[in-house]
């Protein structure tokens, strides 16, 4: 017996890795080569397309396509009809359906992509970073970055539980929810490894 759950009207083609845990829910399609971790939720009309790796605890919302190229890591929330693309110089006239004329997009751990965001091949979204809603992302997102508009731009920090970071003058921030003490490094935001406050 299987240890995750397609729906009827679900197709997954053939040598498919899927977690245990997993559900695929209504017209979704998952392509051959895939793999797919534990527990993750994929919505109603959800494409994967070859050779995607997703990691464990995704959550993929009705309407997203996820191409070959990308890799989502752990605990990546892809919200709405946001978009993927996989190719940087898309012509009709001159195909390009081969793995290798693919751009590699990653996503990185716990990372959220707001509804209807664009996410343009060859950019990597840093861990536990947030994209708004509508955003669309022309260059990489940092760590704990938060990026709005378009194009994506840089407006401020979370923390891996999603709430803005709001920095002292020493460069550190608790968050909210956690209580986890965050600090800016060279321009970079990673959680402190010293005592919180």
């Amino acid at each position: 017996m299987e240890s995750y759950f397609v729906h009827p009207s679900a197709i997954v083609d053939e040598d498919v890795i899927i977690g245990e845990g997993t559900k695929i829910w209504h017209f979704s399609h998952v392509q051959s080569r895939a793999r797919i971790g534990s527990n993750c939720v994929f919505g109603q009309n959800v494409y994967v397309g070859n050779n995607v790796t997703i990691g464990d605890f995704c959550k993929v919302q009705n309407n997203v396509s996820i191409y070959e190229g990308v890799i989502l890591e752990d605990y990546v929330f892809c919200g709405p009809s946001m978009v993927f693309t996989n190719v940087l110089k898309p012509r009709c006239k001159y195909p390009q359906v081969r793995s290798d004329c693919y751009v590699e997009t990653v996503v990185g751990e716990g990372a959220s992509l707001g509804a209807n965001c664009t996410i343009v091949c060859g950019n990597r979204v840093g861990k536990h970073a947030f994209v708004g809603a509508g955003a669309v992302v022309i260059r990489d997102v940092p760590d704990y970055g938060l990026v709005l508009g378009n194009p994506a731009r840089l407006v401020g920090w979370v923390s891996e539980t999603g709430d803005r970071l709001e920095f002292k003058e020493d460069m550190t921030a608790i968050c909210p929810a956690s209580g986890k003490k965050y600090i800016i490094e060279s321009g970079q935001v990673h959680e402190s490894t010293t005592d919180q406050q």
